[in-house]
C-alpha cells in the first residue's frame, strides 16, 4: 500500500508523554547505499531491497532491527520495474519492462527471460506463491498466468490461465489474496486466494462509488484500495473520494459483504494494521485514527492524534549513526534535518505496519502506545476489552488492565462498573488458559510469512466463525446481522480449538497477579471502607466461579481480615460455613489471628486446619493455646512426628502443674525410643521434682 502525502513538520519531544497514541521509534532502519537508485519491498520474504546499477542489497525485516546489516547479490544492468526473490530465496525475478521478466538462479548463476507472446498485452506485475499448483503468478492486462519454475530446463511451465481484462491489481502475501480490477470505472473485482490449500476463486463483486456533479462516473484508483488482515479475517478497504468514506468489505468463501464505512477527513490517506488494530492515516490532516473493528462499534478507539516520533534527538542521531557503522550497515546521509518530518511526499506504507521513506532511505516501524490509549479513554469496559485483545505487548496490556481496575476501585466507582471490569479480565484470562496462550511471551513475528503456515479460506458464509476464539463475545458488525459467518482466515490463529467438555477448576498464576496488583494495594489504602471492599471481593469471587477459576488463597484471607476488622463476625462465620470463603491454610491462619477478639472465629480456623489435614500446624496451635495434652493425643492419633518434644514439655512446665509435666514426660518416654537418655528428659525430670517440692 502506498501513501503519497505532503510533508509536515512534527513537533517532537523526548519520552512517551506526547499527545499521541501511535508512534514510530527512532532510529529507523537505514536502507540507503551509495549509488542506490530505487527501493522495493518484497513482502513475500519481508525484505527491503535497494538497487544499484549492478547489485541488489536486502535487509531482513521479519524481526525489525534498525541496526541490521544487508546481504547483497549481483544483478545485470538495466531498468527494473519490480524485483522479488522466490520464497525459498534461491531465485530472483526482475521485471525489466511491461513485456519481460528476467530470472536468475542464485545457485547455478543461470539466467533466462520470459516475454509476453503478444504485443497487445502487458505485464502489470508478478508474485511468487506457495500454492501447490504453481510457483509464480503473472498479472497481465489479459488475465492471470500461473507458472511452475523449471530449474533444469531454465524456463517456466504454464499450468493455468485466467482470462479477463485487468486494469490494475492489488496483492498482499500476508493474505495470499489478489484482487483484479476491471471495467470502465475499475470498480468490478475478481479475486483469487493462492495458498498451500490451493487456489480458490472468490465471487465477483462491485465496489460502491458515489457519483459527483463534476464526474458522474469516477474511476477507482489502485491507491484507494487496501487489503488488510485483522483477527484472522481478510478485508478490503475502499476510499470513496466523493462521500469521503472508507468502505469496508469482508471476504467469505461464497460472498463478499460490505460491512459499513469509516469517515475520512483527508484527500489522501494510508492504512496500517498494528497488532490487529486498524490505523487510518489522515495524511493531509496529519493525524491517525485508531479503530478496533473486532468490536461492535465502528467508533474510533481514541480521538484523532498526530503520529509521534519517539526517541529523536541530536544525541540519538549521532549514536545511531555510530551504531550503524559498527554493525556494518551502510552509512546514511545526515538525517538530522529531515527525520523530524512525518507523512513525507515519498512515504510508502507497507503491509501491515511499516513505513518506507524512499527519499531518505529509511524504514520505520509503527507501534501503538497502549498506555496513552488507556489513559485517554473513559469507557472502562471498552478499553479493558481492547487491551485483552492485544498480543504484541501482552504483558504491558495485562499490567495496564490491572492498574485500571485498581484505579476505579480506589476512586470508589459503582460496584456494577467494577464488577463488569473484573468480568472482562477474568473471562479473557480464562480463555487464554483454555487456548494455552497465557504463558506465551509477547513477541513480534520472528519468521518470514512465507515460511509461516499458509492462509486458507475458511468455511462458507453460514459456518462457524473461528475468530471467536479470540474473545468469548460473539462477533457482530454494525449493518450486518450475520453473526455466525465464517471468515476467510489467515495463517495466524490465537490458539488451538477448545473441546466442548467440562473442565475442573483451574489454579492459575494470573490470579496471584490480581491479588498482588489490585487487592493487596487497595486494602492498604482503603482500610476505612470495609463494606465497599467486601462487596468488590464478593463480585470477584462470583466472576471467578463463573469462569471456573480457583481463587488465590490470600484473596480469601484478605476478605476474612476485612470482615474481622469491621467485627462482622456473624457474617464471616456464614461465609465460612457456606463455602463462600474456601478453606485453606492462609484462611485458617487469618481466622486464628483475627480470633484473638472472638474465640468462635479462632475455633473456625482450627477446624479448617484439621479439615485440611494440616496436622503439624494444628498440633502447634494447640500447644501454643495451652492445650498440650490434647495436642499429644491428636499427634499420637494422626502420627505427627514433626513437632519437637521440647515444645510440649515447655508448655507443660509453664503451666506449673507437676502432674501434667510428669504425664508429658511419661508420654515421650513410652513412645520415643532413646528419650530417657536425652538432655530434655533429665532437665524436665528435675523440673518435676522442683514443682513437687
Amino acid at each position: 500500500m502506498t501513501g503519497d502525502a505532503s510533508s509536515s513538520d512534527l513537533s517532537y519531544s523526548n519520552g512517551s508523554n506526547a499527545l499521541s497514541h501511535v508512534y514510530i521509534q527512532y532510529p529507523p532502519l537505514r536502507c540507503h547505499v551509495p549509488g542506490s537508485r530505487k527501493l522495493f519491498y518484497d513482502d513475500g520474504n519481508k525484505l527491503i531491497l535497494s538497487l544499484t546499477p549492478n547489485q541488489v542489497f536486502s535487509w531482513k525485516i521479519a524481526t525489525y532491527n534498525p541496526y541490521a546489516a544487508p546481504s547483497f547479490d549481483p544483478i545485470s544492468e538495466g531498468s527494473v520495474l519490480s524485483i522479488r526473490y522466490s520464497l525459498d530465496l534461491k531465485h530472483l525475478a526482475i521485471q525489466r519492462s511491461s513485456h519481460e521478466i528476467q530470472f536468475w538462479n542464485k545457485e547455478t548463476g543461470d539466467t533466462f527471460s520470459h516475454k509476453c507472446r503478444s504485443e497487445s498485452e502487458s505485464i502489470l506485475g508478478f508474485f511468487w506463491t506457495d500454492c501447490p499448483t504453481c510457483d509464480i503468478v503473472f498479472v497481465k492486462t489479459s488475465g492471470l498466468e500461473l507458472y511452475t519454475y523449471g530449474t533444469e530446463s531454465r524456463n517456466l511451465q504454464l499450468v493455468q490461465t485466467k482470462k479477463l481484462s485487468i486494469s490494475w491489481y492489488k496483492y498482499t502475501h500476508e493474505s495470499r489474496l489478489v484482487l483484479l480490477a476491471s471495467g470502465i470505472q475499475c470498480k468490478s473485482f475478481t479475486g483469487f486466494q493462492l495458498s498451500s490449500a490451493g487456489m480458490i476463486s472468490l465471487p465477483k463483486f462491485e465496489m460502491a462509488m458515489a457519483k459527483s456533479e463534476a464526474n458522474s462516473n469516477p474511476i477507482l484508483a489502485a491507491e484507494d484500495v487496501h487489503i488488510i488482515t485483522v483477527y484472522g479475517r481478510i478485508y478490503c478497504l475502499q476510499f470513496d473520494r466523493v462521500t469521503m468514506l472508507l468502505n469496508s468489505y469482508r471476504f467469505y468463501r461464497d460472498a463478499v459483504v460490505q460491512q459499513g464505512s469509516l469517515p475520512v477527513y483527508s484527500e489522501r490517506i494510508a492504512v496500517s494494521v498494528v497488532d490487529n488494530v486498524l490505523l487510518v492515516h489522515q495524511v493531509e490532516a496529519r493525524v491517525v485514527i485508531v479503530y478496533d473493528i473486532y468490536a461492535d462499534s465502528q467508533a474510533p478507539i481514541s480521538a484523532p492524534l498526530p503520529l509521534f516520533l519517539r526517541g529523536y534527538s541530536k544525541a540519538n542521531v549521532a549514536f545511531s549513526q555510530t551504531a550503524s557503522k559498527t554493525s556494518g550497515a551502510s552509512e546514511s546521509k545526515n538525517l538530522c534535518d529531515t527525520e523530524e518530518t512525518t507523512y513525507g511526499d515519498q512515504w510508502k506504507f507497507l503491509v501491515p505496519d511499516l513505513v518506507l521513506d524512499v527519499s531518505n532511505g529509511s524504514l520505520w516501524k509503527i507501534s501503538l502506545d497502549l498506555e496513552g490509549i488507556s489513559a485517554s479513554s473513559s469507557e472502562v469496559q471498552l478499553i479493558l476489552e481492547f487491551l485483552q485483545r492485544r498480543k504484541l505487548e501482552a504483558e504491558k496490556a495485562k499490567q495496564l488492565s490491572l492498574a485500571i481496575v485498581r484505579t476505579i476501585i480506589l476512586e470508589r466507582k459503582p460496584i456494577p462498573m467494577v464488577a463488569r471490569a473484573m468480568d472482562v479480565l477474568l473471562a479473557a484470562y480464562s480463555q487464554a488458559i483454555k487456548t494455552g496462550s497465557y504463558n506465551k511471551r509477547s513477541r513480534t513475528e520472528e519468521i518470514s510469512s512465507s515460511n509461516a503456515p499458509n492462509t486458507a479460506v475458511g468455511e462458507s458464509i453460514t459456518g462457524i466463525d473461528v475468530s471467536r476464539i479470540i474473545n468469548r463475545k460473539p462477533e457482530s458488525v454494525p449493518g450486518n446481522d450475520s453473526h455466525n459467518k465464517s471468515v476467510m482466515a489467515t495463517s495466524e490463529s490465537d490458539g488451538p480449538s477448545i473441546e466442548k467438555k467440562e473442565r475442573g477448576d483451574l489454579l492459575e498464576p494470573g490470579l496471584l497477579d490480581f491479588y498482588s496488583h489490585v487487592f493487596s494495594p487497595i486494602e492498604e489504602e482503603m482500610t476505612g471502607d470495609g463494606s465497599y471492599l467486601t462487596a468488590i471481593t464478593i463480585e470477584f469471587l462470583r466472576s471467578c466461579s463463573l469462569e471456573k477459576l480457583k481463587v488465590y488463597p490470600n484473596t480469601y484471607a484478605l476478605l476474612v481480615q476485612i470482615l474481622a476488622r469491621d467485627e462482622r463476625y456473624a457474617e464471616l462465620g456464614l461465609f465460612i460455613m457456606n463455602k463462600i470463603i474456601e478453606p485453606s491454610k492462609e484462611v485458617a491462619l487469618q481466622l486464628l489471628d483475627s480470633g484473638h477478639q472472638n474465640q468462635q472465629i479462632r475455633k473456625l480456623g482450627l477446624d479448617i486446619l484439621r479439615q485440611l489435614s494440616l496436622h503439624h500446624d494444628y498440633v502447634l496451635l494447640l500447644v501454643q493455646d495451652g492445650y498440650y495434652l490434647q495436642a499429644l493425643r491428636y499427634a499420637r492419633k494422626n502420627k505427627v512426628n514433626t513437632v519437637r518434644s521440647s515444645l510440649f514439655l515447655e508448655a507443660a512446665y509453664i503451666s506449673k502443674d507437676p502432674q501434667h509435666l510428669a504425664a508429658v514426660l511419661r508420654f515421650f518416654s513410652d513412645f520415643i525410643p532413646g528419650f530417657k537418655s536425652s538432655a530434655d528428659h533429665n532437665t524436665y525430670h528435675r523440673f518435676v521434682a522442683e514443682l513437687n517440692s
